[in-house]
């Protein structure tokens, strides 16, 4: 009995063996495709984009695309980039520290600071690679030096004589490195220069139908109209229209690829749009733009979130989503619970800040805001005349005639180009910044208040130009003798 027994157990152990070896099998192969299921990575960063997108309420463009991405995602109303100048911009994304920590304060060329050199293998690209992450950059990366911020592929010069403004070669681009190796989880980098200055209102048949003069208002930071500054805010917006074409392109070769549900995606312009009061300031034209966040089992679609957020998150995001450790230098956070619709905790104040974008001239300013005012610290005030041009804009010498003379817009202008130490806004009453309450009493409680919000962020992040002798060094180096440069930014 006992025997056949043992007999009949050790048959039905064979048979065991033989039923389970084919789900063995299965399991062991499904062990490596289990090591590549980790989510894939991409950012889309527009050239000198603002809030002119209809999912932002703008009603003189409409942007089906991407308000189809925002819609499928978190969009965030109110996100800042660390500053508003194209090459310190980006160099915080892909670091997630300010300018004043990374080093990189004014725009890519050999006379300017560049990347700190303990800053240029904790890049995002390099962490992501680190974790086994395909790169790539398709379009503009301008952060000096390219040696600092290394994707696997890069690709501008050969898409064609227009760049990253010929969007369907890009979108081809694309479509060909999502495809080439399936086994990898990828970064990509979809950097678009639209809707930067010159603006070409069509190009290789994008937009389908451009913007006409007169059909978008003069900027409402501005406050000035002739018709050429007319013309030149219906050509941002063709130029805007062709980057909506873009990203609907980008999103079919996405879900071609068959990888777009185990995609995280982030679009956001590198600073505001590229008119005087915009580009190159700490006003929120400058430093506002927009954030939107998908990130499939955390995002929820549709949601609009209040969170505070910056540029120097990008980063520490990422690095959340895949699972690794986010060093301990970077200064931005993990959106993951406000894209999730969890404020609490969260920051309640967003910061920005300006040194200089071409090499002159050399004026730092550092910004902050909470839900109702921003404060503004120019640190060379009375030392350094600025000007008001940026990218061939005209609105400072529209501002100087006789139209505009003695005006809110005229005066705001010239403010512009000889600012005060502080300046004071409150951003309810005053959305476009043309009033500056510094000086004024009744609000002196809420400029004190500001001040030390402003000075405790700076010691935070060990900001070097606390120290006078710092920024008076800078001063020096790049704009002549003290107290005897004019110069303009260009």
């Amino acid at each position: 009995m006992a025997a056949s027994l043992h007999t009949l157990t050790m048959k039905l152990t064979s048979i065991a063996i033989l039923l389970l070896a084919p789900l063995a099998a299965l399991h062991v192969t499904a062990i490596p495709a289990l090591a590549h299921t980790k989510p894939n990575i991409l950012l889309i960063i527009a050239d000198d984009l603002g809030l002119q997108l209809s999912c932002y309420g703008d009603k003189h463009i409409n942007t089906p695309n991407i308000d189809a991405l925002a819609g499928s995602g978190t969009r965030f109303r109110t996100a800042y980039v660390a500053q508003a100048s194209c090459s310190p911009s980006r160099a915080s994304i892909y670091t997630g520290l300010f300018p004043h920590t990374h080093g990189h304060l004014g725009l890519a060329k050999p006379n300017n600071p560049l990347l700190r050199g303990e800053y240029r293998d904790q890049t995002l690209p390099a962490l992501m690679k680190g974790a086994g992450y395909r790169t790539g950059i398709i379009g503009k990366l301008h952060v000096s030096p390219k040696s600092a911020v290394k994707f696997d592929l890069n690709r501008n010069a050969d898409l064609g004589p227009n760049n990253a403004r010929e969007v369907r070669a890009m979108a081809k681009a694309a479509g060909e490195f999502l495809s080439a190796d399936a086994s990898k989880p990828f970064l990509l980098v979809m950097s678009y220069v639209d809707p930067h200055a010159p603006f070409p209102p069509q190009l290789d048949g994008l937009p389908e139908k451009s913007t006409r003069r007169g059909e978008v208002p003069a900027w409402p930071f501005q406050q000035l109209e002739d018709d050429t500054l007319l013309q030149n805010a219906a050509n941002y917006y063709s130029a805007v229209r062709r980057l909506d074409a873009a990203v609907g392109l980008l999103m079919e070769q996405l879900k071609k690829s068959g990888r777009d549900e185990n995609t995280v995606i982030i679009f956001l312009g590198d600073h505001g749009p590229p008119f005087s009061r915009g580009k190159t300031t700490c006003y929120e034209a400058g430093l506002r733009v927009p954030f939107l966040l998908r990130w499939p089992g955390v995002t929820k679609p549709g949601l609009v979130s209040e969170a505070f957020v910056s540029s120097v998150d990008i980063l520490p995001t990422f690095l959340d989503a895949i699972g690794s450790p986010i060093p301990a230098h970077v200064q931005g956070r993990s959106l993951r619970p406000v894209a999730a619709g969890n404020n609490s905790g969260w920051r309640d104040t967003l910061a920005g800040e300006f040194h200089m974008h071409t090499g002159r001239p050399f004026f730092p300013r550092r910004a902050i805001r909470d839900s109702r005012y921003q404060i503004i610290h120019n640190l060379l005030a009375g030392k350094l005349t600025i000007g008001t041009g940026i990218d061939g804009d005209p609105a400072g010498e529209v501002a100087k005639t006789a139209r505009y003379q003695g005006t809110t817009a005229g005066k705001a202008m010239a403010l512009l180009a000889n600012p005060p130490e502080w300046e004071l806004y409150d951003l309810e009453a005053d959305p476009g910044q043309f009033r500056n309450l510094s000086a004024d009493p009744a609000h002196a409680e809420s400029l004190k208040r500001m001040q030390g919000v402003l000075l405790a962020w700076r010691k935070e992040t060990k900001d070097p130009f606390l120290d006078p002798s710092a920024t008076e060094k800078m001063h020096a180096e790049f704009n002549g003798k003290p107290g005897s440069t004019k110069a303009e930014i260009r």
